[in-house]
């Protein structure tokens, strides 16, 4: 049996026997446990009610608090024609709060704007109304589908690290968004007009409170840190320290996305800590008990334990470099550098697999782990050939995967293991218990559907006028219509029945403009085609294959 022999034993015991000498009865620790995690948690709540309840913008009152994700418009033709269901356009304000770390939000998947393909990336579009450097922050006209939070990040008006306040304005239409790269974000440029836009009001007076994840942080690694030094049980050290990092994890470091307020996130949080709290008292009993009996090594098991648990835990800060979104053949080969990043995780992996299964052929253990693993890479195998859904491996299954691979009490295994616990607690806590099989319609999102598309020609094209014609829809398919976005806004629909399978569409000011196209079923759409644009002069630029 492998064992870890501390390194001076003296210092890394002191703790426990100082607890052990002047609270000697279990009933002098339960209390003295008992008031530490009281401690924590005033401590917790009071600075968490203060981060969400304070601040004030002056004129424009209490902010409200909005995800990384935010936008005043859908893509697609959700907006429904002309844009009508994100109205209004203009002449309207909104008092917002950002949290913390919104650049790392990236679209996964494809966004057209114009000819563009965005993916991957923070979505911004625009940036200082002229070319020349902007004076004010109201200078920066934004297109309404930016990513509010990353466009005031882009403006200088809330920070990445702490998040921050500011008022939005609804400015209407605008033409000819400009790319910039400022404060770490690169906007997307649009050379064409779009019905609704947003800049920030300057000059404001507030006394708002920025996010406050990192004294909180602060907080909680303190706290877990005295208590891991000065805990000899097992049995009391891993359920105290794994419920302070799931709360930390999904009130603070990592909440899911939602504009909710603390009342019903913590609701969320707490309806998913409730199972992840049963399935982390089996792999207890299995893996971290067996890996911890009689280990005194109190610094060595907050170093790399403790440690690794909150590096697994901040996995939005600590691995979110690593370029791999989805384990997809489309996402790794859209993403640069993820199978590149791919095969260093899988050669790193197998180096550790390597290590483990050296120690436990020395504890004569291998034959027996062998069979484990082949049971679950035969039930990977069903998943993988069960019919019309897809496999999905997700944090924190990956860490159930791994986890029984770390029982043995060695120091790399105390560093794995506590890495792959903080994993299934981010997983969990910031995603909950998702299905590991997924159709093809959730595994997409928002993605493409590749599926068929209008074969459109424009027949007339002159600089104030341009009429299209297209093959009648595939009704056996479904198809029953025609949807066409125009500068990336539903302008027109066509159904069958409505007349000659043909539009005509009029401009007065002859800026240029981009076509899209999809069939409809109903009011929804398929895939659209890429842009073709139709340029001031009048000419047609027709749009590339593909969606």
């Amino acid at each position: 049996m492998q064992k870890i022999t501390p390194f001076f034993p003296t210092i890394q015991e002191t703790p426990v026997r100082l607890i052990a000498r002047y609270f000697p009865r279990p009933m002098h620790k339960a209390a003295l446990l008992a008031f530490f995690i009281f401690c924590w948690l005033l401590t917790f709540s009071l600075v968490l009610h203060h981060s969400a309840s304070a601040g004030n913008i002056k004129g424009y009152g209490k902010p409200q608090p909005i995800w990384c994700g935010a936008s005043y418009w859908a893509s697609g033709n959700k907006c429904g024609l002309n844009g009508n269901r994100c109205r209004p356009f203009d002449n309207a304000n909104l008092a917002f709060r950002c949290p913390a770390n919104c650049k790392a939000v990236h679209v996964l998947s494809p966004h057209a704007v114009g000819t563009q393909e965005i993916n991957y990336q923070p979505f911004v579009i625009g940036g200082p109304a002229e070319i020349e450097p902007a004076q004010s922050i109201s200078d920066y006209i934004y297109r309404a589908d930016s990513f509010v939070c990353q466009a005031a990040i882009h403006a200088g008006v809330v920070s990445n690290q702490k998040g921050g306040c500011g008022v939005v304005k609804l400015a209407g239409t605008h033409s000819n968004f400009i790319s910039t790269r400022q404060n770490g974000i690169e906007s997307i440029s649009f050379d064409a007009f779009f019905p609704k836009s947003f800049s920030f009001v300057s000059g404001l007076s507030s006394d708002c409170i920025r996010d406050l994840r990192w004294p909180l942080l602060a907080v909680t690694i303190i706290f877990t840190t005295i208590f891991s030094l000065c805990t000899a049980s097992t049995a009391v050290f891993f359920p105290t320290v794994f419920t302070l990092l799931f709360f930390h994890v999904g009130l603070v470091s990592d909440p899911p996305s939602t504009d909710s307020d603390y009342a019903s996130l913590s609701s969320l949080i707490i309806g998913r800590f409730l199972p992840a709290a049963f399935v982390a008292a089996v792999f207890y009993r299995y893996t971290v008990k067996p890996q911890q009996r009689d280990l005194h090594a109190y610094f060595e098991r907050t170093i790399l334990w403790l440690g690794g648990a909150w590096v697994g835990s901040l996995n939005n800060y600590t691995f979110d470099f690593i370029p791999i979104q989805r384990l997809t053949p489309s996402d790794l080969a859209a993403q640069p550098g993820a199978r590149l990043a791919l095969v260093i995780v899988v050669v790193l992996l197998l180096s550790i697999a390597i290590g483990q299964i050296y120690y436990l052929r020395l504890e004569g253990r291998l034959p027996r782990y062998l069979g484990i693993y082949a049971i679950f890479i035969t039930f990977l195998i069903v998943c993988v050939i069960v019919p019309s859904l897809n496999l999905r491996i997700h944090h924190y299954f990956l860490a159930l995967l791994l986890l029984p691979g770390t029982r043995l009490q060695t120091r790399p295994s105390l560093l794995y293991q506590g890495i792959l616990v903080g994993l299934f607690i981010n997983g969990t806590a910031r995603w909950g218990f998702d299905s590991i099989l997924q159709t093809t319609a959730a595994l997409r999102g928002d993605g493409q559907l590749h599926s068929l598309l209008p074969n459109v020609t424009a027949v007339a094209s002159t600089a104030s006028n341009i009429t299209f014609s297209w093959t009648l829809p595939p009704f056996a398919k479904g198809f029953d219509g025609i949807s066409v976005l125009v500068n990336d806004v539903e302008r027109h629909r066509w159904y069958q029945g409505e007349g000659e399978p043909e539009h005509t569409f009029y401009r007065t000011d002859h800026e240029k403009e981009y076509f899209r196209f999809a069939y409809m079923r109903g009011s929804s759409t398929a895939d659209f085609t890429k842009a073709g644009v139709w340029e001031s002069t009048g000419q047609w630029r027709k749009m590339e294959k593909g969606p």
